[in-house]
């Protein structure tokens, strides 16, 4: 046999290897990452050790009635000083810093829903009166540097967008204030997030990316370059921020469902597990990729799993 032909071999081995391996392959990665999701924040941690972890936690802070200047407090020092609720901050905390967290039932059980709506609304007030003000101010600037015509288009396109925002959260809050008064007449915890709710805060977050591009492709840096690296910096926290807030009104306001997949849905993950893309899945099945994405975000709402691996093992569990 010529090392040609022995290389030739080799490689199909491999191939037929880690194909028939790749359930055991995505264990492993899922195991990897379950050590790294254990790697959260504590009361006992430092603020200051916590909030260089991930720097946009600052932001978050003036919604809880926390400054800075905490000195090396520990969170729960800090919490019991500005009479914040230690078990909520951190759940908060650890949402906005982990992408993979998800509390367990027990954790949101332990939280009080008024203190979740009291937090959307300061949120929504950080929005509405701080963020799009200071994102205005910044791409009006950068607008009427491009041109007049251009500075129109920007302009018509980020005021219409605010408007938007606006109107989101007004049905919130109508929503909110609902629920809060049906918690005074001692009604148990109900969702906030319908499925409208859940398309708007998609747009919303579609819009502030398609700003981004717009700034980086079509917008002449060479006067205000500066400012505009500011603005897609500011703009990519908003948007991070807006993902994080949806995030907490799913976990920590949803009651629990049905976490039975459909015929369809049990379709769908094991081919995510096996590997394939939502074009390929569309293709296997003959549904529409758009279909494939709605599948795969129930299943990652009913199974609080979002990565391939953790699918895959998912997956294998139910088969036995």
């Amino acid at each position: 046999m010529s090392s040609q032909e022995f290389f030739c071999l080799m490689l199909q081995s491999y191939a037929f290897f880690a194909k028939c391996n790749h359930y055991l392959l995505n264990v492993v990665f899922f195991l990897y990452f379950c050590s790294m999701k254990r790697t959260i924040f504590t009361g006992h941690m430092k603020m200051a050790d916590m909030i260089a972890t991930n720097y946009d936690l600052i932001l978050m802070l003036p919604r809880f009635g926390i400054h800075l200047g905490f000195g090396d407090k520990s969170v729960k020092e800090v919490c019991r000083e500005r009479n914040v609720d230690e078990n909520f901050f951190l759940t908060v905390c650890n949402i906005y810093s982990f992408d993979d967290y998800r509390p367990d039932d027990e954790e949101v059980a332990r939280i009080e829903s008024g203190l979740v709506v009291e937090h959307l609304q300061a949120s929504h007030r950080y929005y509405i009166e701080e963020r799009l003000p200071h994102l205005q101010h910044h791409l009006d600037h950068i607008a009427d540097s491009a041109g007049e015509q251009s500075a129109v288009i920007l302009k018509k396109y980020f005021s219409d967008y605010c408007r938007e925002v606006r109107d989101h959260v007004r049905r919130e809050e109508k929503n909110l204030g609902q629920m809060l008064e049906e918690m005074r007449n001692g009604t148990t915890r109900k969702s906030v997030m319908s499925d409208h709710y859940q398309k708007s805060h998609d747009n919303i977050k579609d819009k502030l990316s398609d700003l981004t591009q717009i700034i980086y492709k079509y917008i002449p840096g060479e006067r205000l370059n500066e400012e505009m690296m500011e603005l897609v910096f500011d703009i990519l926290q908003l948007s991070r921020d807006l993902e994080k807030h949806a995030m907490i009104e799913e976990l920590l306001l949803q009651p629990t469902e049905d976490c039975q997949l459909s015929d369809r849905e049990q379709d769908v993950l094991e081919l995510v597990a096996q590997g394939l893309s939502s074009k390929e899945i569309a293709g296997r099945l003959n549904i529409a990729v758009n279909t494939v994405n709605t599948h795969r975000k129930s299943i990652t709402k009913k199974t609080g799993i979002k990565s391939v691996a953790g699918l895959a093992v998912y997956a294998m569990l139910k088969k036995n």
